[in-house]
């Protein structure tokens, strides 16, 4: 399948996550995400590479960054598909999963 796409150059204010707000709730962005799903297949691109198949939680990442790239923001070869753990990672956030079941060894 080939994907080919072409938006124009919209502006997007880079200052913080509430100005870039306006360019994720664009039409234009909504469009070719999901464009880079459908070229993913759904899949988190990661956890492909890994021998893993993750459809869910899925989001998708800009390779080269909108704050320091706003040009590539509607270039769909600058998208991948990443679950919600592998885009965490990617940025160096923390993720806090509760452990289902605590191990901890209680003395009475």
């Amino acid at each position: 399948m080939v994907f080919s796409c072409y938006f124009v150059n919209m502006k997007i204010d880079t200052t913080n996550k509430q100005t870039m707000h306006p360019f994720y709730k664009s039409g234009e962005w909504r469009a070719l995400r999901k464009l880079a799903l459908e070229r993913d297949h759904s899949e988190c691109v990661w956890c492909k590479e890994e021998g893993k198949l993750t459809t869910e939680n899925l989001e998708v990442d800009h390779i080269k960054e909108v704050e320091f790239y706003p040009e590539l923001a509607l270039e769909l070869n600058n998208l991948r598909t990443l679950c919600h753990d592998c885009h965490n990672k990617r940025h160096g956030r923390a993720t806090s999963k509760k452990r289902k079941w605590d191990d901890e060894v209680f003395e009475w």
